[in-house]
């Protein structure tokens, strides 16, 4: 059972794998889609910052326009009876692009956006980075080219078939007996800003064992209880973040690794609320999974540190 409510969680449509196999129907429901464009990182969007789905023939206008390169048209589900797709490209002039504003992140976007829009948003974001980075066929080199609606790409010499790809990390809510939380501040980082431990699963290792590990490498602290919370996907650029809680069996000895965390921080609720107020902390944002383990300890009073 989750424990957060993650807001990149949910699955907002059906994505309707059998269609997949079915590129008459596929062509058949493109020409009565809701369309995503997703172009060089950004969607488009409306001025109040809803996702601006484009008709077949306001994607043909922008093929033709040459404003973008060739793209790739990605199947991404059904919903009540409505075909969504989503139009992935590169934009050609890309340093006026990124002056645009009807095209803005998912990071920007990612605190606005309905369930539905969110769950598009992600899966499209997370298979363009796909295919964007798997051009070339991994056996013999030569291009590959997008099919089954965008689900995987096949190569054009040895007909090889090569499927995303989705890389497991743990994140960690480190406690002690005092329900204080510890933080760690990445050198890389925005000025002020702390977040939770967190770290990709390495060959060979169970979650729990990565909990452990990454804990330790960049704080020195040894853990028990671990508990999870919850999990979602985080397409910068294809992650699914597994989130737990666990008690710190040696909280005084708490250091920082000196290379990936330059300091880490114990807090206790009204402690971290004058340090946001003093402005020497500043926390994730909203829609990462950092965010909502720290809201959820923060508003959770009588939370046990022992569970």
């Amino acid at each position: 059972m989750n424990v957060l409510k993650l807001p990149l969680a949910s699955e907002a449509v059906d994505r309707a794998g059998e269609l997949r196999l079915q590129p008459d129907e596929l062509a058949k429901l493109w020409k009565q889609a809701r369309i995503l464009h997703f172009a060089s990182g950004k969607f488009r969007v409306k001025a109040n910052n809803d996702l601006d789905f484009q008709s077949a023939s306001e994607i043909a206008e922008l093929k033709s326009s040459g404003d973008f390169a060739q793209g790739e048209s990605l199947f991404l589900g059904l919903d009540k009876g409505i075909a969504y797709f989503a139009w992935c490209s590169d934009a050609t002039d890309f340093e006026n692009f990124e002056l645009l504003e009807n095209y803005q992140t998912l990071r920007t976007l990612g605190d606005y956006l309905s369930q539905l829009e969110m769950g598009l948003a992600i899966h499209t974001q997370a298979i363009a980075n796909w295919h964007h980075s798997h051009q070339f066929c991994a056996r013999c080199g030569l291009p590959t080219i997008s099919a089954n609606g965008g689900s995987l790409r096949k190569c054009t010499s040895d007909g090889s078939e090569h499927y995303p790809r989705t890389d497991g990390a743990v994140i960690v809510l480190v406690k002690d007996t005092k329900d204080r939380i510890l933080l760690g501040r990445q050198k890389i980082w925005p000025e002020r800003r702390f977040s939770c431990f967190a770290g990709f699963v390495e060959p060979g290792e169970s979650f729990e064992q990565t909990v452990l590990r990454e804990v330790f490498e960049e704080s020195g602290i040894k853990l028990r209880d671990i508990t999870y919370l919850g999990s979602q996907p985080w397409p910068f650029p294809a992650s699914i973040m597994i989130s737990f809680s666990a008690i710190a069996i040696n909280p005084e000895e708490a250091i920082p690794d000196g290379e990936e965390i330059e300091e880490v921080r114990w807090l206790t609720r009204s402690q971290m609320r004058e340090a946001i107020a003093n402005e020497s902390l500043t926390l994730p944002p909203g829609m990462s999974v950092a965010r909502k383990m720290i809201d959820f300890w923060h508003e959770s009073e009588n939370f046990d540190a022992s569970s």
